[in-house]
């Protein structure tokens, strides 16, 4: 029995080396040679397969592109499932979109309700984008339509500029929705004394991720970009036609 015994012992042991020298010998990720192939802090996970077999997916934000599993073709362009006749690469970035946007709190917003809402879309705004003044300016109308408006900041001249500190102070000032309405109307507001959690920066740089090309820059909950203004009906319109085709 004893003898036995060790034969047995010795056995799983061998097989538990085995398995072990197995495990050692896997093959590394083929993703990881694809890295140098692409823009400075590119992750593994920032690739994934495509619906193409041999083709790479790579997503930086809500920016979508390809490569191929030889690391030899980078493509940038949209794949379409001619069966179903759907935008593949769309449909991806506005997943993208959605998500980037979701993982935003809403205290981080300013919040616009609708009484009886039906819609919800995010608008990056400039205080000083003309645009924006009568996108605000027919808020009322908006939201009469079921459209809850949540705004985040997208200062168009960038860092260390007038519109800015403007986008600061609005977001430190005790009625954000006041000093909304009145620096686009052109008033002066006192620049903040001290407002360690305003949010101008890091939606900046959001909407940099996302995209944005200009303001009012309007993203549905499905991730759908309509870029610039529209008057209420008609942003009513796009906004129903952009969700039933996320969804």
């Amino acid at each position: 029995m004893l003898k036995l015994a060790a034969i047995v012992t010795a056995t799983v042991i061998a097989a538990a080396a085995s398995c072990g020298a197995a495990r050692a010998a896997a093959p590394a990720d083929p993703r990881i040679a694809l890295l140098k192939e692409l823009p400075p802090g590119a992750r593994i996970e920032d690739l994934q397969p495509s619906p193409i077999p041999g083709v790479y997916q790579f997503m930086q934000g809500a920016d979508v592109s390809y490569l191929t599993a030889d690391g030899r073709f980078f493509i940038d362009g949209n794949i379409y499932d001619m069966r179903s006749r759907v935008n593949l690469t769309a449909l991806r970035r506005e997943r993208a979109r959605a998500a980037l946007i979701d993982a935003v709190p809403e205290s981080q917003m300013l919040l616009f309700p609708a009484a009886h809402p039906r819609y919800t879309i995010t608008v990056f705004t400039d205080v000083d984008c003309p645009y924006c003044r009568e996108l605000h300016s027919r808020i009322a109308e908006i939201n009469a339509l079921g459209i809850n408006v949540r705004y985040m900041f997208f200062p168009r001249t960038g860092p260390g500029t007038a519109s800015w500190r403007k986008a600061e102070a609005v977001w430190c000032s005790p009625d954000r929705k006041d000093a909304l309405v009145r620096a686009q109307a052109g008033a002066n507001l006192d620049p903040p004394k001290s407002c360690t959690t305003s949010p101008v920066a890091r939606e900046y740089a959001l909407g940099q991720e996302l995209g944005v090309r200009g303001t009012p820059a309007i993203f549905t909950a499905s991730g759908g970009y309509i870029n610039g203004y529209l008057p209420p009906p008609q942003l009513f319109q796009e906004i129903a036609a952009l969700q039933r085709a996320g969804t």
